[in-house]
């Protein structure tokens, strides 16, 4: 178990990124908070050290979309529906992002994935595919289609 110290740390680093991350998947506010709650309780109940802070970085956006991935597949999830559906604008994401983000929110979630980690987090295919546990050959694909998509949505030329 991780100390205080450590997870507060972890925090103030990654929490923008698994935020974003889980916002990608869930789309709703209250789902995001519960997703991030959970991963970094993961992250403090986890003993192991890592061998870098860019591995730790790394095994955080895989918590994170696992465990998207887990409350989009819960039995709760699919039996429930909301009372409000709303549209709820996350306080992170600025206005100009609005479109862009709309037009990525409205992606199947392998395209959601590589652009965010390409083009928000940095990451460049070849770790995309060692955090995805995907091949590089796949991600370079899943990037090329993701970017035609966008660039057909936004009416745009752009590389």
């Amino acid at each position: 178990m991780r100390s205080e110290a450590e997870a507060e740390r972890a925090v103030s680093l990654y929490a923008d990124t698994v935020r974003r991350i889980c916002f990608i998947h869930l789309k709703k506010y209250e789902d995001v908070e519960d997703a991030f709650q959970e991963v970094f309780l993961k992250y403090i109940l986890h003993d192991k050290t890592f061998e870098s802070h860019a591995h730790e970085k790394a095994w955080l956006i895989r918590v994170a979309v696992n465990v998207c991935r887990d409350m989009l597949r819960s039995p709760f999830r699919r039996r429930v529906s909301s009372i409000e559906d709303m549209e709820v604008e996350p306080f992170f994401i600025q206005k100009e992002e609005g479109e862009l983000l709309n037009c990525i929110l409205g992606m199947a979630p392998k395209y959601r994935d590589v652009l965010y980690l390409f083009y928000y987090e940095g990451y460049s295919a070849v770790e995309i595919a060692g955090i995805l546990h995907k091949k590089e050959n796949t991600i370079y694909t899943w990037l090329n289609r993701a970017k035609k998509a966008l660039k057909q949505l936004l009416g745009g030329d752009f590389d």
